[in-house]
């Protein structure tokens, strides 16, 4: 079905409630009446007639984005043979000519920097976790660690609007957006796809990010992400203004719905129905949101697993546990993104900060999730861009180093539905810098993103200036079988 189309089916619907006993007022306010908090007892509302395709493991996903480039060395990807090659030249036979970027192609020389971090053994696979997580490292019997994930992007902007729409170029619909246009929302009192951008501690000049990224791009817009805010309302015009009531809220908003209507007979544009339905979601939004945010009635042990950051509005813990009541409501894919993990010098002073934001919060929010009975049918994805190299940027020295951006090999992890827990996929070289065992493009994440969720991502495409476009591009890809459970 083409947005077109999806739009000319709404407008049947709409002009049945019109038509009916129940005005589009009175269907609205009723659609307030308490809904059930779980999303496996909540009807789907909108979505593509056929999906999902197969039974999905998972309903809904959360996507933990550590924006910048997480070095692998330092934390998954353990490489004890570089200490004995501390300073010494990355050979040719490793690089192999491959490109770099312009902040180290005029080094002299591309020094090998060994991480200064202590690797211990965890779960019964013996998952080597650096240090600087202990709290994800407990997590090691329920992820799947993919370490050799890549991409042919180098520098962020194209590299992270790759991995979160399919295409370097900015225009195309995010991951989010793919899924709300395919399988609808199980809440419609809340957005299908929300976005929290978490606060961090590490290098204040970090990479900045776009609200392409969780952009409708050619699907309607009101598939786009919709982003959560830690200071003031929530969203954005959230509250109505001083001096106007609920009641005169919907009258207008009845009035405007008709206008609406009126140019959509007349024009026949699809985002004249997509304006109706983002001004009917944000009249809900001002009952559920709210409520969504308040954390107050939470328990003490809930909020002492999230650690003491929980109760600091944008922090990674906090968004996190947002994340979790989210989930809870039935929200079919929210995104977290951290910034700040772009290490190109005085890593040992950024890297264990950024860590220390995000470890804990990781550990909790898939701890409450499984103690909730939510894990099962909840795919949790943490991972970022692209990897950093094991040669060093800058001044090196056996406590401080810098890396520079590597698409090479990078880890991602995944647990929750669909996913096998406890195992560890794919390798790398010794020195971290090429894969040498079952390589996993991103275009094939993301296909494993969608069949966890029940999507055949050759099956999920809409036409666009005479293409099939779909998430994972037109080149052969394939779901990661070896991790599925």
């Amino acid at each position: 079905m083409t947005p077109h189309h999806e739009f000319l089916t709404a407008q049947t619907r709409r002009h049945f409630f019109r038509a009916g006993a129940m005005g589009l007022g009175t269907a609205a306010l009723t659609s307030l009446l308490p809904t059930p908090t779980v999303a496996a007892e909540s009807p789907v509302i909108g979505g593509l007639p056929g999906l999902p395709h197969f039974a999905p493991k998972a309903k809904r996903a959360i996507y933990l984005f550590m924006n910048g480039g997480p070095a692998q060395q330092d934390l998954w990807d353990y490489k004890p043979k570089m200490h004995d090659l501390f300073d010494k030249d990355l050979p040719d036979s490793i690089r192999k000519g491959q490109r770099l970027t312009t902040m180290t192609s005029g080094q002299a020389r591309f020094p090998i920097a060994p991480s200064k971090y202590t690797f211990t053994q965890h779960g019964k696979a013996g998952t080597w976790v650096s240090e600087l997580l202990p709290w994800t490292a407990k997590l090691v019997d329920d992820i799947a660690l993919v370490k050799s994930v890549y991409t042919e992007a180098i520098n962020h902007d194209p590299a992270v609007t790759y991995i979160c729409t399919g295409n370097q170029i900015p225009g195309r619909p995010s991951l989010g957006a793919w899924l709300s246009y395919g399988l609808g929302t199980m809440n419609a009192n809340l957005p299908a796809f929300v976005v929290m951008t978490a606060t961090w501690s590490g290098r204040r000049d970090a990479q900045a990010i776009y609200n392409r990224l969780w952009g409708s791009g050619f699907l309607p817009s009101k598939h786009q992400g919709v982003a959560l805010r830690s200071q003031g309302d929530p969203v954005l015009f959230l509250s109505n203004p001083d001096g106007l009531s609920r009641q005169t809220r919907r009258k207008m908003l009845d009035a405007l719905g008709q206008l609406n209507q009126k140019t959509f007979d007349t024009v026949g544009d699809p985002e004249t129905q997509a304006r109706i339905a983002q001004y009917e979601m944000a009249f809900r939004m001002q009952t559920s949101v709210p409520e969504l945010a308040d954390i107050s009635r939470e328990p003490k042990s809930i909020l002492d697993l999230y650690g003491p950051d929980v109760t600091k509005p944008g922090t990674f813990a906090a968004s996190c546990l947002l994340a979790r009541r989210l989930a809870e409501r039935g929200v079919r894919f929210t995104q977290i993104f951290h910034r700040g993990w772009d290490q190109h010098g005085n890593l040992t002073g950024d890297l264990p900060k950024q860590c220390q934001d995000v470890d804990q919060a990781c550990y909790a929010l898939v701890t409450d999730l499984k103690n909730r009975g939510l894990l099962d049918d909840t795919l949790v994805i943490w991972g970022g861009e692209f990897g950093r190299t094991v040669y060093c940027q800058g001044r090196l020295t056996r406590e401080n180093y810098g890396r520079d951006h590597h698409p090479r090999c990078f880890p991602t992890w995944l647990c929750g539905g669909g996913v096998k827990p406890g195992i560890v996929y794919g390798e790398t070289d010794d020195f971290s810098y090429n894969i040498t065992e079952n390589p996993v493009h991103i275009h094939d994440l993301n296909a494993t993103i969608l069949h966890c969720l029940g999507i055949d991502h050759k099956r999920l495409s809409v036409k666009f200036q005479g293409l099939d476009v779909r998430l994972t591009g037109v080149e052969e890809q394939h779901a990661v079988t070896g991790i599925l459970a």
